[in-house]
């Protein structure tokens, strides 16, 4: 059975979060289950330096809203994977993948030009999966104008993943002339086009990407306003927990770490691997090392950072590494750490796959006190190096981390339930001191920690299941 993958990122040739991980490795995973794939997205800017590698394949004219533009689709093998580009130069080609005044047109042309591609394909997909809003649109858009075509379309299943909900395509009600149909209260969402809210009410079935978030956003607190519209399709939502691909995140032969190490021999290799850190940033003394690598948003949790790192920075005797982008606010937040504490703080702003392997490696401690939290895969990734997180209890964080038990020892991390700065900087102080105290604790929770498993044989299972059930449907 042959499924399309339809993502607007996917690694290694676009990226801004974990999306783009997922469309790159799942894909991988259900081949062993027995799901040839391709995997579209657009031909972004990034792409570019690919092309001579690239074979065309073919061009389809795609009217919408009156206007004609015309998509060009090229295709690159890597891996054994077929990776199919949309091209348009002046929709596509750019340096930002998102965030323009036009990116409900953007992503209109794309879900046209990801049903378009169907006629060129030689083998059809059975499954269209789809993620987050902006490739929500397909299955309305299937619906209305592709079903009646021929029989590639009219069995043709939908799965739409839900990879954050805060993200939902909110654009003006002018928008919906690009759907080239008649007003539909369907894609209609407190007055405006909502992209996301018509993927949940037309897509064969929908999923996320955990169990605890599944529950969560059925409910008016954390639903986003479209908690009625998940519990109406309640019956067709799941939760399946994403994965890490143990190829490209694993201590034991990770190319990018100083010494390697395994379970056995944790505690030299993360102490050779501080040390590289350290020294590549000039950051002195070899201290506790506490890290966050991610996003900087709200949801992240970076707001209380502001209220909790000063006060822990200045009396507590550790190190801080962070690293990351997003909203300048924060990025200017993470300059004025650094030059109130030059001893203490070493920042990156962006993102380097080298610098941030090698930190998960030189890392005691990973803070990920996300607000709220589809999945997260980066308390995955430093329980796998050896880090132990330190998480708000939500979502994928509070399906993943083992709370420790100071009267058991079991756990692999640290969590915390009330949202509240005040609490957050108390486990921050709590963990620090048992580092002190307690060295043989620490080392037991790291060797707990690196024994979960989160890899995509797990993840792979659980979709082959979910594509059976829906193509069987």
């Amino acid at each position: 059975m042959h499924v399309l993958f339809c993502s607007s990122e996917v690694f290694p040739f676009s990226k801004t979060g974990g999306l783009a991980d997922m469309a790159a490795f799942l894909p991988k995973a259900v081949k062993q289950k027995g799901f040839t794939s391709d995997i579209v997205s657009p031909y972004y800017e990034s792409i570019t330096s690919k092309h001579h590698e690239m074979d065309y394949i073919g061009s389809k004219t795609i009217v919408m809203a009156g206007f004609e533009k015309t998509v060009h689709y090229f295709s690159l093998i890597q891996d054994g994977q077929r990776f199919i580009f949309v091209q348009n130069q002046e929709y596509f080609e750019r340096y930002h993948l998102y965030g323009y005044v036009d990116d409900a047109t953007r992503f209109t042309l794309f879900s046209y030009a990801v049903l378009e591609l169907i006629d060129l394909l030689d083998v059809k997909p059975s499954l269209l999966h789809l993620n987050d809003w902006q490739t929500a649109m397909i299955p309305y858009l299937l619906d209305e104008h592709y079903r009646h075509r021929n029989a590639s379309y009219q069995y043709l299943h939908t799965l739409l993943t839900i990879h954050n909900l805060e993200f939902q395509g909110n654009f003006d009600s002018n928008e919906s002339r690009l759907f080239n149909h008649a007003f539909d209260e369907t894609y209609m969402h407190f007055g405006r086009v909502n992209f996301l809210k018509a993927g949940i009410a037309r897509a064969t079935k929908i999923n996320t990407v955990s169990k605890s978030f599944r529950d969560e956003v059925l409910h008016q607190a954390h639903g986003f306003t479209l908690d009625g519209m998940l519990r109406y399709r309640e019956k067709d939502f799941i939760g399946i927990l994403n994965g890490i691909d143990d190829a490209v995140f694993n201590p034991e032969i990770d190319p990018y770490l100083a010494k390697t190490y395994d379970v056995k021999t944790h505690t030299s290799g993360k102490k050779a691997n501080k040390k590289a850190l350290f020294k590549h940033f000039d950051f002195g003394e070899e201290k506790q090392l506490f890290t966050y690598i991610g996003r900087l948003s709200s949801q992240k949790g970076i707001s209380i950072f502001q209220q909790s790192l000063e006060d822990f920075l200045t009396h507590a005797d550790i190190k801080v590494f962070l690293m990351g982008s997003g909203n300048s606010y924060y990025e200017d937040y993470f300059h004025y750490l650094l030059n109130k504490f030059p001893n203490k703080v070493r920042i990156y702003i962006g993102f380097n796959e080298k610098i941030a392997h090698l930190a998960y490696a030189a890392s005691d401690f990973f803070m990920m006190p996300s607000e709220y939290e589809p999945c997260g895969l980066g308390q995955m990734i430093a329980m796998r190096y050896g880090a132990l997180p330190i998480v708000h209890e939500t979502g994928g964080l509070k399906d993943t981390v083992i709370p420790y038990n100071q009267f058991t020892q079991a756990g692999t991390g640290f969590t915390f339930n009330h949202y509240q700065p005040h609490v957050f900087k108390d486990i921050l102080y709590d963990v620090s001191n048992l580092y002190i105290t307690n060295q043989a604790i620490i080392k037991q929770l790291k060797t707990q920690a690196m024994k979960q498993i989160f890899n995509l044989e797990m993840m792979a299972e659980a979709y082959a299941t979910l594509y059976q059930t829906i193509l069987e449907g």
